[in-house]
């Protein structure tokens, strides 16, 4: 994993606005509509040449493949994994209507424009889970690597959804434990990792459950939550035990939800959770208000040697483009307490994480994209002069 020898690289979480004819197909594909698969594998090839090309003409330079081909970061994996069927037994309702947040602003989360993306319904796993996605998993290489091939960049990573996050959506009715059907997910999900590295990528878990958890069950505590994530953590590595640190980056962050944020979990009370994850990089939320404040507590953590951080210096939280005097400041202070060469510049979570997601428009997540290269190019000459 390449560092920031020279100047501050760039980055970003992953999920990027996909064109609207794009849009339309997948639509129709997930809904048995009217669907020619030919023209959407021409058509899905070249988005992703669009979006390579956008990404460097943007100034990022470590770039994916804006997730174009899935229908949401973590619902992709329905299609990808065996031994499970849809859940059809009871009725789906968004994650956000339970939560703290919803007790106590009940009037934004009620209104429906701010209920947040549709919940897909539940899967039921039924029979040994195996991973099935090989075909698709090949599909989504050639075309990153095609679209790789007519521009430089720095490196290229895949985003794959953490073990957690697919439990969170998927019953069981068929492991006898909770636990052993968390690392039967995980050893399924291992086969993705190692396919991604073995392509030439960086891996990255999406693993926003992590931190979530306590937002969404009002019901636990902070020591209840901290309980809990052992065993997720024990099942990402397992799922990773193969895979140098170096290839990994570990993404959490507190999901998607435009609203107050007060009950998000602090970093101090995780901090140290995240750093259990095995990964040569950390992806998390730095910029928004309700966690900026937060970059002076590395300052205190010890870092897993050789690891590095990639904190998030514009917001998927807010419509306003951060300036980029502003995001260089930010960059700034986090080079101040762990050093310039550990730290990359990046964004708190992905954009249209589920597809055709309207909380920003893409023309603003372009602008905003523009102004972290800009602000990583201002940090660039006031910490390598």
């Amino acid at each position: 994993m390449k560092r920031s020898t020279d100047r501050i690289l760039t980055t970003h979480v992953g999920s990027l606005p996909r064109p609207a004819d794009l849009l339309a197909m997948m639509d129709a594909r997930e809904k048995g509509g009217a669907f020619e698969p030919g023209k959407y594998d021409a058509r899905l090839r070249g988005a992703v040449a669009e979006i390579v090309n956008k990404q460097v003409a943007l100034g990022i330079d470590v770039i994916d493949d804006g997730e174009y081909s899935k229908p949401s970061f973590v619902t992709y994996i329905n299609e990808r994994l065996g031994g499970f069927e849809t859940d059809r037994s009871g009725s789906v309702t968004n994650q956000w209507s339970k939560s703290r947040e919803a007790l106590a602003f009940p009037e934004f989360y009620n209104a429906p424009a701010n209920a947040g993306p549709p919940r897909p319904p539940n899967m039921i796993c039924t029979g040994p889970i195996t991973y099935k996605g090989h075909d698709l998993l090949r599909r989504d290489i050639a075309n990153f690597k095609a679209a790789l091939a007519s521009v430089r960049v720095e490196e290229a990573f895949m985003p794959a959804i953490s073990p957690s996050n697919v439990e969170d959506r998927h019953q069981n009715a068929y492991y006898k434990t909770e636990e052993e059907f968390l690392f039967a997910i995980a050893d399924a999900l291992a086969e993705e990792y190692k396919a991604i590295v073995a392509a030439g990528f960086l891996i990255q878990i999406d693993d926003p459950r992590l931190v979530s958890y306590y937002t969404l069950k009002p019901d636990v505590s902070v020591a209840d939550c901290r309980k809990w994530a052992e065993p997720r953590i024990a099942a990402v590595n397992h799922a990773l035990r193969d895979i140098p640190t170096e290839k990994i980056r570990f993404h959490t962050c507190y999901s998607i939800n435009m609203g107050p944020r007060i009950h998000d979990m602090q970093l101090k009370d995780c901090v140290d959770l995240i750093l259990k994850i095995r990964a040569g990089a950390y992806s998390f939320e730095a910029a928004n208000p309700r966690h900026e404040h937060e970059w002076k507590l590395w300052g205190s953590v010890k870092l897993p040697e050789g690891s590095i951080l990639i904190p998030g210096v514009i917001s998927h939280s807010t419509i306003l483009v951060e300036h980029p005097e502003l995001v260089a400041e930010r960059i700034g202070r986090y080079a101040s307490v762990v050093g310039r060469e550990n730290v990359i510049a990046g964004s708190d979570c992905g954009f249209a994480t589920f597809a055709g997601s309207k909380e920003i428009h893409p023309s603003i997540v372009w602008a905003k994209l523009k102004a972290l290269s800009e602000g990583a190019a201002i940090a660039s000459g006031q910490l390598w002069g």
